[in-house]
């Protein structure tokens, strides 16, 4: 299950995963007009309402091996009239980010992960990859983007000691910068050493092969570097630079 993915790094693991043969169920609340391969399940969820994730993985019948959450609303609403509100210092940011990071963000893969955690536990596998940010670490755009990367990652790591004993992996995952419909949109990035959304999705399923994955459990992963390490190439050939702290 991917959710998140009606656009964005969410649609493109759910591409990529489906290109890697699994059978993807994708979520969202604009999912059903979502450019996906027939192949995949879509199913339109709004993950700010707990009964629309039970709902959707009710829906799972055959269980689950891998859950990405990449479900996020962070990026909305960036321009409100007129305004640029994405950089403005915590006191004049606007109240509705602060729901947008940290309840379609971070709340929203805890109560995605619970759910899945009962489906992978009796089973003894399973992934959870929550999909995060070097924000974490450093300040990027403004204090709730850190707050909610850094929750995450805690999240993360925490669940990752509680699931290990059950055989089930837990990881952040680190995207670099990708090349997203709101990217190509803005044309303000250079795209020497971008990703394509997809490459996340081959990481994923790279990290799902892996016979070491349950070792990492709880860790912090920068795509780019699991995939030199694993072998994994982006959809044009490319081998991504992995960010770091002084490049991000």
């Amino acid at each position: 299950m991917v959710t998140g993915a009606s656009r964005g790094v969410g649609r493109g693991v759910a591409i990529a995963l489906a290109a890697a043969g699994f059978q993807v169920f994708a979520t969202g609340r604009s999912v059903a007009g979502a450019d996906l391969p027939a192949t995949v399940h879509k199913i339109p969820c709004d993950h700010l309402d707990d009964a629309q994730t039970s709902s959707a993985f009710a829906q799972l019948t055959g269980g689950l091996d891998v859950l990405v959450n990449s479900a996020w609303g962070g990026y909305e609403r960036m321009l409100e009239d007129g305004q640029f509100t994405w950089p403005l210092p915590f006191w004049e940011q606007p109240a509705h980010r602060w729901s947008s990071m940290m309840d379609a963000g971070v709340r929203a893969a805890f109560v995605a992960s619970s759910l899945a955690a009962k489906m992978m536990i009796p089973r003894r596998r399973g992934l959870i990859v929550n999909i995060s940010s070097w924000a974490a670490r450093k300040y990027i755009g403004n204090v709730i983007y850190g707050v909610s990367k850094a929750a995450t990652d805690k999240m993360t790591s925490d669940m990752a000691g509680e699931l290990r004993p059950h055989g089930v992996t837990a990881i952040s995952l680190y995207p670099g910068l990708v090349r997203t419909e709101a990217v190509l949109d803005s044309k303000w990035f250079d795209l020497s050493n971008s990703e394509s959304p997809e490459f996340i999705g081959r990481v994923i399923a790279a990290l799902w092969s892996d016979p070491q994955l349950l070792e990492r459990s709880g860790q912090v992963l920068i795509a780019a570097a699991i995939a030199s390490e694993l072998g994994v190439r982006d959809v044009d050939g490319a081998q991504p630079a992995p960010l770091t702290l002084d490049t991000v």
